[in-house]
């Protein structure tokens, strides 16, 4: 082999690792930054819920500079003051992040059973708010977390099914009397009949 191939060679190497560690740190940054988040916005001292322009930023990184921005907020007229926020704890202000710790060590309001982890591709867990009605995570505005973590109890998605269909459907539910069994799950309580009180003085 000769010199000048031995040169292509060695270029076409580096180019392949230059290409590889670009992709990489793009894929990094991307992942990073992915997701709505919820932030103090410095300008209102208010919680906000912010999304970062992810494409932009893994462009930038794959180029080796370090750039976010936002591309969604839901204050009007935003000036972006929250991205140290975002740079210093980018997990822990995300949406899904906040939601799955406040979860940690709860029970459903309904049937007790403690939570572990979530699945938030496949029966996701709700909420009970104040007003006895229960909600989806899809009907909750991502900047209102904070109020909601303050004031909702966690709900399993088999009881959230449950209480609303009893909640539309009264007239063909029949309320019944609910104890614990011995595994501490909920059993229903058997029907006591009413016996024949002894007569005085009988043995």
């Amino acid at each position: 082999m000769n010199i000048p191939t031995l040169i292509l060679a060695a270029i076409a190497v580096l180019m392949i690792v230059a290409v590889a560690f670009g992709l990489t740190m793009a894929l990094c940054s991307y992942l990073r930054y992915r997701g709505k988040r919820v932030i103090t916005c410095p300008e209102t001292a208010n919680h906000a819920a912010v999304h970062a322009n992810v494409v932009n930023a893994a462009r930038e990184a794959a180029f080796g500079k370090h750039h976010i921005c936002l591309d969604q907020c839901s204050r009007q007229n935003c000036g972006q003051a929250c991205l140290p926020q975002i740079e210093a704890h980018p997990k822990g202000c995300m949406v899904w992040h906040m939601v799955d710790d406040w979860y940690k060590g709860k029970a459903c309001t309904y049937c007790q059973k403690p939570f572990h982890e979530i699945h938030w591709h496949d029966r996701q867990p709700a909420l009970l708010g104040p007003d006895r009605n229960t909600a989806q995570w899809s009907e909750i505005p991502p900047e209102n977390l904070p109020a909601v973590f303050q004031n909702f109890l966690p709900v399993f998605w088999n009881c959230f099914i449950a209480e609303n269909y009893r909640r539309q459907h009264p007239e063909r539910l029949a309320d019944r009397g609910w104890e614990r069994g011995v595994g501490g799950e909920y059993v229903p309580k058997e029907p006591t009949e009413d016996l024949p009180q002894k007569p005085a003085g009988s043995n």
